[in-house]
């Protein structure tokens, strides 16, 4: 029998959160220089497979996974079924700052993806104490809505299927198969209008934040922007309408990646990210 034990694991933490208790799922792998990473919407922490098991960068990171509430194997609160869930900017980044000061994270990196790209932006912007370096991937301003979030959680439609649908296209076309299906897997198991509840903060006036671009200073904390050339969703020239903004900000297009890139094929993505890694390790 050929069996390979990966070096992750994965522990739950109970946490008050907004005034309500959260039981919320986390993996880490690695050692080092904490980085605090954040999933899309819809989705949870098991897109970052590829950083949690990549030698190179666990010898020098402690790569930390969280499963947004709602997400994944992370809960949600008593009384949800009573309620929309509906996530908004000031919920989002509260979370980030209540996750990485209860594991006690020293100034960590923190990288999103897609509304963890946006994020990204809003941490860089009102928070750039808390953080070594941001990572922003995907990562714009604000976003267009060119569909309509209501067939996401819709009586008749399967939600799951329909934003595993939604986001298929938005994929490179070179990435790997077995990556492009993993990744439209766990928007398939998602929970019953968590995505739509994403969105709520994506494509709302609460997450538009093109106004609020210049006040980023990057030498309070770097901002390295990294976007897939095939993502329709968050384009290169969005990323680079956000860094136009941005003085000083590093900013990059990852050819033959799209919307997902740690996910839809990681050992690419991992080639664009780890000279970013060693720059931030450099400076430490």
């Amino acid at each position: 029998m050929n069996v390979e034990i990966e070096p992750v694991t994965g522990r739950y933490m109970r946490l008050d959160f907004e005034g309500r208790p959260h039981r919320i799922y986390w993996e880490e792998a690695g050692q080092g220089i904490p980085m605090l990473c954040l999933h899309t919407a819809g989705s949870d922490g098991r897109q970052y497979r590829g950083l949690l098991n990549d030698p190179e960068i666990t010898r020098d990171f402690r790569v930390i996974v969280f499963d947004m509430p709602w997400h994944g194997k992370s809960s949600p609160p008593p009384g949800f079924e009573t309620e929309e869930y509906k996530l908004t900017t000031k919920t989002y980044s509260d979370m980030v700052l209540t996750v990485s000061r209860a594991l006690q994270l020293e100034k960590p990196v923190v990288m999103g993806c897609s509304i963890g790209g946006r994020i990204a932006l809003v941490l860089a912007m009102e928070h750039p104490s808390e953080f070594r370096a941001i990572i922003g991937l995907q990562s714009g301003a604000a976003i267009e809505r060119y569909y309509e979030l209501d067939w996401l959680h819709h009586p008749e439609v399967h939600g799951a299927e329909a934003s595993a649908a939604v986001v298929s296209g938005l994929m490179a076309p070179t990435s790997p198969d077995a990556d492009r299906w993993e990744t439209l897997w766990h928007y398939m198991q998602g929970g019953p209008g968590i995505f739509k509840g994403d969105l709520y903060f994506y494509r709302g006036e609460d997450g538009d934040i093109r106004d609020r671009l210049g006040r980023i200073d990057v030498t309070k904390c770097p901002l390295y922007l990294l976007t897939g050339e095939y993502d329709y969703s968050v384009a290169p020239q969005d990323t680079q309408a956000a860094a136009d903004l941005i003085p000083g900000v590093k900013y990059q297009v990852m050819p033959k990646l799209g919307h997902f890139p740690m996910s839809e094929n990681p050992d690419l993505f991992l080639s664009y990210l780890k000279p970013v890694l060693a720059q931030i390790r450099g400076s430490r």
